[in-house]
């Protein structure tokens, strides 16, 4: 009985913190209509921060707490209120991109400023003093602190939004920003208190709980799980049963500690249990209808049938370039675009067309890898197939149960089940179910070889390059055929409006259920080439905080775009590993570039993607008779030149650069209209022809129209 309410006492103090970060976050939600999911990176970085006064610079600890609370935490607030306001309005994709974005540039950065690799440690609060008997348990000052506050956080909440006028018009601003204006109310005021508030509390979950776990900013943003999951007890609005949900999480994560039977296939059940009881509770809850909820949906790209089949041709090439051009250890960096494409790709049927948002896309890719590695150890063809079907099955079991799911519950529900895959499943040895043996990583890695295509071995990393390249080039003029079949204008309209495709007569399971599995099957295949590409993969390489940077690239390269899965690759692949080479001390900022762009993009500065743009500024040239072959035979000559080692690599890339360049100028000085000499500039009316009687009226109106 003792150990049951010892572990219940730590329960309820790791609960306490999950109330004050989950009370935080509904706070946000319910007065701004963001849900960030860069909530718990922000209490992450409050505790770096924290500690870096306190034990890094030897502060006092009143001190360091008054800095990080009364100033730090504030000002971070009032940055995330302003870099958030422009996504209200937007599409649910479109808003999610700038809270991931900056959860992932805050984890980056956090890593960037201190170093991953050092050990660091909090220590906890009053740890000097005496342990609380309460007769048949203790209760360290620590603990009783943590429960206090979130107690005083809880009365403190509730006063503010139901009794004080600043709570009211923190609640009402996200309904109807105008009509709040017109009671006299400042709603940018509203917001501003909301999120200096909501920072604030995630700083004191984060300051509280860092003493208690690993001073780690990927561990620490993840503990945001346990909080989403008290959030999604109270539906995101009633904060009481946020504080129940709270105690759930924290009892059974102390009680499974406890008790969990000692065998290999439960420690991570523990790890896992507060992400699966997320997926539970958005599964369970009703869901009312999601804050602030006007979008504003772009048109898909409707791509020719000759711009695919010449862009699949482009890749193929590329591929046959890189594989010709780049040493085995290059070719095995940056030869994995194709697959890093491929894994992109996926994203587009399933959140470009229909509009179902995804974070797990990485994790089903890891699934891919797995199943081929495992069904085909001598690269059996058919195995890629079987790791493809096993892919999409597992993708139509996340659509079954997430039926009801759309927007944020959606990616919550995939995010969970990506952490669930990491924590868990990827950790189990082999076991049998229905007397059928599963492996999956068994603890380790799995070797992944190349394909053996009816005798033809694709064994070296050349061949596997070129053979990757094929695979995105005919999944993406797949891709471009789904967009224009009758499946993918119901897929577009199933995005517009879940309500209007049903009425019209749409199933709605059967449209979730295809597009989820298909986008699974592509992420798997692109799994399974990204093995190949490195002859063995490990569970990390597929965890949640490694996906996200995919979806950010492929959300700023455009959703909807079939060009977004190599655009993905080729960023990816490249810059984000040639400035590292280039620059070695710029490594960091490399890596949080993804992030950056996400930041510009919910920011509206990239409204219509990077594809858009490319194709209206660039296309025109490649379809000029006389610009075209002559730049195509330029790249030619600059590519024999490179296998004959008259030049290097860097020659190469710089001559193609120079040679789009120039042919971009060329086109333009051909297409650019000729003057008219019948046209004569106002200002010279009179002078270089004569002044006619109609131009008086012209004038005036143009001098009326000014004024």
């Amino acid at each position: 009985m003792e150990q049951f309410l010892a572990f219940g006492i730590v329960g309820l103090s790791t609960a306490a913190i999950y109330a004050i970060i989950g009370s935080g976050l509904v706070l946000t939600y319910t007065t701004t209509g963001v849900f960030n999911f860069a909530h718990g990176a922000a209490g992450m970085v409050s505790a770096f921060v924290y500690w870096q006064l306190s034990v890094g610079w030897g502060w006092p600890v009143p001190l360091a707490l008054a800095a990080v609370l009364l100033v730090f935490a504030p000002g971070f607030g009032l940055l995330f209120g302003k870099a958030l306001a422009p996504t209200q309005g937007l599409g649910d994709a479109e808003k999610l991109v700038m809270t991931i974005a900056l959860l992932s540039g805050l984890i980056v950065l956090a890593r960037w400023v201190w170093n991953p690799n050092e050990s660091r440690s909090l220590p906890r609060f009053f740890a000097d003093q005496p342990s609380i008997d309460l007769g048949v348990v203790t209760l360290t000052w620590h603990q009783a602190l943590t429960m206090i506050v979130a107690i005083a956080v809880a009365i403190g909440l509730r006063v503010l939004l139901t009794r004080t006028r600043t709570g009211a018009e923190m609640r009402a601003t996200v309904d109807d920003r105008a009509l709040v204006g017109l009671t006299g109310a400042d709603p940018r005021k509203a917001n501003r208190i909301a999120w200096i508030l909501g920072i604030e509390l995630a700083a004191i979950g984060g300051i509280l709980i860092a003493p208690t776990v690993t001073l780690d900013a990927a561990q620490l943003s993840l503990l945001i799980v346990s909080a989403y999951t008290a959030a999604i007890f109270g539906r995101l609005r009633n904060l009481p049963m946020v504080f129940l949900g709270a105690v759930v999480v924290g009892l059974l994560e102390s009680y499974l500690t406890g008790y969990l039977p000692q065998n290999e296939y439960l420690p991570g059940l523990r790890l896992a249990a507060p992400a699966l009881l997320l997926f539970l509770a958005l599964l369970v809850f009703p869901h009312g209808r999601l804050r602030g909820r006007d979008r504003k949906l772009g048109a898909v790209p409707l791509p020719t049938l000759g711009g695919s089949a010449a862009f699949a041709a482009a890749v193929v090439v590329l591929g046959l370039m890189l594989a010709s051009m780049l040493s085995e250890p290059d070719l095995i960096t940056y030869g994995a675009m194709f697959a890093w494409g491929m894994i992109a790709l996926s994203y587009v049927p399933l959140l470009g067309f229909a509009g179902q948002i995804s974070l797990c896309q990485l994790s089903l890719a890891g699934i891919g890898a797995v199943a081929y590695g495992h069904l085909g150890p001598d690269g059996q063809w058919w195995a890629l197939f079987a790791a493809m079907g096993i892919a999409g099955v597992v993708g139509a079991v996340i659509a079954i149960p997430a039926l009801r799911l759309s927007g944020v519950y959606m990616a919550l529900a995939t995010a969970a089940f990506a952490v669930i895959l990491d924590r868990w499943i990827f950790t189990l040895p082999s076991f049998e179910l229905l007397g059928v043996k599963i492996s999956l990583f068994d603890q380790g890695s799995v070797s992944i070889v190349g394909p053996d295509l009816f005798g033809l071995k694709v064994e070296t990393t050349a061949g596997i390059t070129v053979f990757a390249a094929v695979c995105l080039a005919v999944v993406g003029i797949g891709i471009a055929l789904l967009r224009r079949s009758k499946f993918g204008r119901r897929l577009i309209a199933l995005r517009d409006s879940e309500a209007a495709y049903a009425t019209l007569g749409g199933n709605l399971l059967v449209a979730r259920v295809l597009v989820f599995a298909l986008s699974a099957a592509i992420a798997g295949l692109g799994g399974a080439l990204y093995g190949m590409q490195i002859s063995a993969v490990a569970p990390e390489q597929f965890n949640l905080v490694a996906g996200l940077p995919i979806f950010l690239i492929v959300t700023i390269a455009g959703l909807g775009a079939v060009g977004a899965g190599l655009f993905t690759g080729l960023v990816f692949a490249g810059p984000l590993n040639v400035i590292p080479v280039l620059w070695p001390g710029l490594l960091n900022l490399s890596q949080v570039l993804p992030s950056l762009g996400g930041i510009l993009f919910g920011g509206g500065v990239l409204k219509e993607g990077a594809i858009t743009p490319m194709r209206r500024e660039w296309f025109p040239m490649l379809r000029d008779r006389l610009v075209a072959p002559v730049l195509i035979a330029v790249i030619l000559g600059l590519w024999g030149l490179r296998l004959l080692e008259t030049i290097d690599g860097w020659e190469f890339t710089g001559g193609v650069v120079l040679a789009l360049i120039a042919a971009r100028v060329w086109h333009s000085s051909r297409t650019r209209p000729a003057p008219d000499p019948a046209v004569v500039p106002v200002e010279w009316w009179g002078v270089k022809r004569p002044f006619k009687t109609e131009d008086e009226e012209v004038l005036d109106r143009a001098v009326t129209t000014g004024s």
